[in-house]
């Protein structure tokens, strides 16, 4: 039976709200999935799910350090995610404040690892993205996003 993870660095707490959210939904649509800090997955953990989906805070335009770490350390299993689904969010301070370069920071690793990546014609095109605490408007997205997830992942028949 196929799994999913989301993985996520939260230090306010609002990248953690998001990846519950989206856990959630990805449940909802068919798919078992666990919701992990990042501090508690090893690279290892990575090879047991067939979709993997990674939030991080927007710092800098960038991911936050604990995810470019895992990243990093994932290159001992280079090839072994080929044809996983992946998929990134964001929060972040501002609406300019580099979120979009922060989730194409992470898809850029899963399409180098040869991962599935799924885009959303609606709302957040890249993944779901929350300026400040999430709202409604974030929480639809996740609701969204996950459950398109789910379904490519049954589609793809892992």
């Amino acid at each position: 039976m196929a799994k999913g993870i989301v993985i996520y660095y939260s230090r306010s707490g609002n990248t953690k709200q998001m990846a519950e959210m989206i856990t959630k939904a990805m449940n909802e649509g068919g798919l078992e999935t666990d919701c992990k800090e990042i501090a508690k997955v090893k690279v290892d953990d990575l090879l047991k799910y067939d979709a993997i989906v990674i939030g991080s805070p927007t710092y800098y335009g960038g991911m936050a350090a604990q995810v470019k770490q895992l990243i990093d350390d994932a290159v001992v299993k280079h090839g072994q995610l080929d044809g996983k689904v992946g998929a990134a969010f964001t929060s972040a301070a501002n609406i300019g404040g580099g979120n979009e370069t922060t989730i194409l920071g992470i898809l850029q690793a899963m399409i180098i690892s040869g991962m599935v990546i799924q885009g959303d014609p609606q709302g957040d095109h890249y993944g779901p993205v929350s300026i400040g605490k999430p709202d409604q408007r974030v929480e639809k997205l996740c609701a969204r996003w996950g459950k398109r997830i789910a379904a490519l992942t049954q589609k793809l028949g892992h």
